[in-house]
């Protein structure tokens, strides 16, 4: 399968400082009537993978559409010269900007990525019952679980049937971080797949506000496993 994505950069007079919540209210307060940047119709929520995802990525804010949310971007990239993120307005002297065609779907090779930005992988519930979970086996097999879950939803939400097997192995450390001033579980590092998935999309929860945005790593791969993943929290292994 292949996907349009339009892939936006912004750059400044000076340091940008901000969240990608604050970049995607930015785009959702001054561009309201475009369903694709908010995922809202009126006062409902629009359930399904975005199509236009918002990320800073070292300090860079980025912005990615893709397929309808590509053409979207197309028509309102350069409509401003100025963003406001939280109490900071900056100047916008920079656009980057990428127009590809990539594949996204099953492989017959083995893929592998990083986290750039972290993975937010659990609802509530998930949340809770990893807690429950004893051992580093469990965990590992929890997680390869959602993993591959996460993976499906997104290949379903953007009408790709998956022909086959996911396989996948993983290496990634958990920590404590915030979203909507609410303690949250994310993940850093790794994954291998055989699956491929576009730069800076991203898998798993909140992915419109910066979440889970992965990039692939050329030249490594993560050999034939079923789907097995390595966690650890903060220095420990």
């Amino acid at each position: 399968m292949i996907l349009h994505t339009f892939t936006l950069t912004l750059g400044s007079t000076r340091p940008i400082h901000g969240s990608a919540h604050e970049l995607r209210g930015f785009f959702a307060t001054k561009f309201n009537e475009y369903t694709e940047l908010h995922q809202h119709n009126a006062d409902k929520f629009i359930y399904r993978y975005p199509v236009v995802q918002y990320k800073m990525i070292g300090n860079v804010p980025t912005v990615v559409g893709i397929n309808e949310g590509a053409e979207v971007l197309k028509q309102i990239f350069d409509e401003y010269q100025e963003i406001r993120l939280g109490e900071n307005t900056y100047q916008i002297v920079e656009r980057g900007i990428s127009l590809k065609d990539e594949e996204f779907g099953i492989s017959d090779k083995i893929h592998s990525y990083e986290f750039a930005t972290p993975w937010l992988a659990l609802n509530q519930e998930n949340y809770r019952k990893f807690y429950t979970l004893k051992g580093k086996r469990e965990r590992d097999e929890f997680m390869r679980k959602i993993l591959t879950g996460n993976i499906l939803s997104m290949a379903k939400s953007l009408n790709y049937d998956v022909p086959g097997q996911i396989k996948c192995d993983a290496q990634v450390h958990f920590r404590k971080d915030r979203l909507k001033d609410v303690s949250v579980m994310v993940f850093t590092g790794k994954f291998q797949a055989n699956f491929l998935i576009p730069d800076l999309l991203g898998i798993g929860k909140s992915v419109s506000r910066g979440f889970g945005a992965v990039r692939q790593l050329k030249g490594e791969y993560g050999g034939d496993s079923a789907c097995s993943s390595s966690l650890t929290h903060g220095d420990r292994t």
